[in-house]
C-alpha cells in the first residue's frame, strides 16, 4: 500500500524553514561562484547539508556536490547549477550583487533565481523529508552541479558516464516560476571561418579582404533564422550571430581572416548535422569559402578535471502525460489544491544531457524567474523558495504512488 502522504504538515514544515532557507541563499549569493570557480560554495552547501541531516554527502572529481537522503531502491534525483554567470555593468546594479538584499517578500543578488535558489529549497526539503519520516522504498540525490553556465549539461554527462549514476527521473529546480516545465529548445554553438590575403591598405585590391566577403554571409544567416522549423510546444528555432573575430598585420591592411560565433537553438526535429548542413549551403558561405564548425569545450573544473565535450546541446521534452508530469501534478494539487500551470522553458538546462543525451526523463519546477537570469538587480520570492521545498519533499513519495497505480 502506498504511503500517504502528509500534505498539510509538509507545507507547514515549508513555511517553518522560510528564515533558514532565506540566510543560506544569502551565504551563497555571497560567495563569487563563476563556472569553474565553484569550490567554496560547492563545500557551503556541503555544510548545510550535513548540518541538516543528509545520509551522505560526496563530492566527485569534478566537483559536483552529491547529497543523498534515504536508501531505497529507486533512485530520484533533484538538480540545481550552482554556477552563476558574471555581475556585467556593475552601475546597472541598484545594491551590492553579492551582499545582496532582503524585505519581506523577495531576495537580491547574483545566483538567487538562477539558480541557488534551487538548491536552498531542496536542502530544506531534505530536512522536511527528515523530520516527518517521509522515506520510503525511494534513495533522493540532490545535486549541485558545476560549470553549468559555461557548458550546460557537461557536469551531468560526467555523473552518468564517469560516477555511473542513472536516477529513474530527475527534477531540474532551474527558475520556472513555481510552474511545471517539460521541454527546452536545444542549442549548439557554431563557428565560421572565412579567408582573405592581406595587403597594404592603400591598395586593397591587391589582397582579399576577409570582412567584406563576411558580409553577405551575415545578411544571409538573418534570413535563414526567419525559416527555421518550429515546433507546435517548443516553438521556432532561431539563430544569432554572437561574436566576430577578424586578423589583421595592422590598422592600415586588409584582414585576412574573419571568424562569427552563432548561437543556434533548435527545435523540436532540428539535428546538428542538419543545422550545419543549411548554413554551408548558403551562398555567400559557399563564395567565400568558408569553413563551419561545432566548438568544442575543454576548461578545466575547479578540481582541475577537463571533460571535452562538442558544444551541442540536444532538445529535449516529455509528453504531457508521462509520468514525470503526473508525479508532479499530483504533489502540487495535494499541497496547494489547485491545478498547476504546465509550459517549457526558453533556455537551456542540464535536461539537455540528462534527457537530450542519456534518454533519463527531466522535469523542471523551480523558484524565481526566467526573466531574472543573468540580468543586473537579480531576484527571488521567499514564498517561492517555501512552495518548491514543499514540491520536493513530497515529490518522491508522489512517484512512489504513481509506480503503485
Amino acid at each position: 500500500m502506498a504511503k500517504q502522504i502528509p500534505f498539510d504538515k509538509i507545507v507547514e514544515k515549508a513555511e517553518h524553514y522560510k528564515k533558514d532557507m532565506t540566510r543560506f541563499l544569502r551565504d551563497m549569493v555571497a560567495i563569487p561562484s563563476e563556472s569553474c570557480d565553484e569550490k567554496r560554495v560547492i563545500h557551503r552547501i556541503k555544510e548545510e547539508m550535513e548540518k541538516v541531516g543528509f545520509d551522505k554527502v560526496d563530492i566527485d572529481p569534478m566537483g559536483n556536490i552529491l547529497g543523498y537522503i534515504g536508501h531505497g531502491p529507486h533512485l530520484i534525483a533533484m538538480d540545481a547549477h550552482i554556477d552563476t554567470v558574471g555581475i556585467g555593468n556593475i552601475k546597472n546594479w541598484e545594491f551590492d550583487p553579492y551582499e545582496g538584499m532582503e524585505n519581506d517578500e523577495i531576495i537580491g543578488g547574483r545566483g538567487t533565481s538562477d539558480q541557488e535558489g534551487g538548491m536552498a529549497s531542496m536542502v530544506y526539503a531534505g530536512k522536511i523529508i527528515k523530520d516527518l519520516g517521509l522515506e520510503d522504498q525511494y534513495t533522493l540525490l540532490v545535486t549541485g552541479t558545476v560549470q553549468e553556465e559555461d557548458c550546460d549539461g557537461l557536469c551531468w554527462q560526467y555523473i552518468i558516464e564517469q560516477d555511473k549514476i542513472k536516477p529513474e527521473f530527475v527534477v531540474s529546480t532551474e527558475p520556472t516560476d513555481c510552474q511545471i516545465y517539460r521541454g527546452q529548445r536545444g542549442r549548439m554553438e557554431i563557428r565560421i571561418d572565412v579567408p582573405g590575403i592581406s595587403c597594404h591598405g592603400s591598395a586593397p585590391e591587391r589582397g582579399d579582404n576577409a570582412i567584406f566577403k563576411m558580409g553577405p554571409i551575415l545578411g544571409e544567416l538573418q534570413q535563414l533564422g526567419k525559416r527555421l522549423a518550429t515546433d507546435e510546444f517548443l516553438g521556432q528555432g532561431t539563430l544569432t550571430v554572437s561574436e566576430i573575430f577578424y586578423t589583421s598585420p595592422s590598422r592600415c591592411a586588409v584582414a585576412d581572416s574573419c571568424a562569427v560565433s552563432i548561437d543556434r537553438r533548435l527545435t523540436w526535429g532540428e539535428t546538428w548535422e542538419g543545422a550545419l548542413d543549411e548554413i554551408r549551403a548558403l551562398p555567400a558561405v559557399k563564395a567565400a569559402k568558408g569553413v563551419v564548425s561545432m566548438y568544442t569545450y575543454e576548461r578545466a573544473s575547479w578540481t582541475g578535471l577537463v571533460y571535452p565535450t562538442e558544444c551541442y546541446f540536444p532538445t529535449w521534452k516529455v509528453e504531457e502525460d508521462h509520468f514525470t508530469v503526473k508525479t508532479l501534478d499530483r504533489a502540487f494539487r495535494g499541497l496547494f489544491n489547485k491545478e498547476p500551470v504546465v509550459d517549457k522553458w526558453t533556455f537551456s538546462t542540464n535536461g539537455v544531457s540528462i534527457m537530450g543525451r542519456h534518454g533519463i526523463p527531466v522535469i523542471g519546477f523551480g523558484p524565481g524567474k526566467e526573466p531574472e537570469a543573468h540580468a543586473p538587480n537579480e531576484k527571488t520570492w521567499k514564498d517561492h523558495l517555501v512552495t518548491c521545498a514543499a514540491m520536493y519533499a513530497a515529490i518522491p513519495l508522489s512517484y512512489m504512488a504513481e509506480l503503485k497505480k
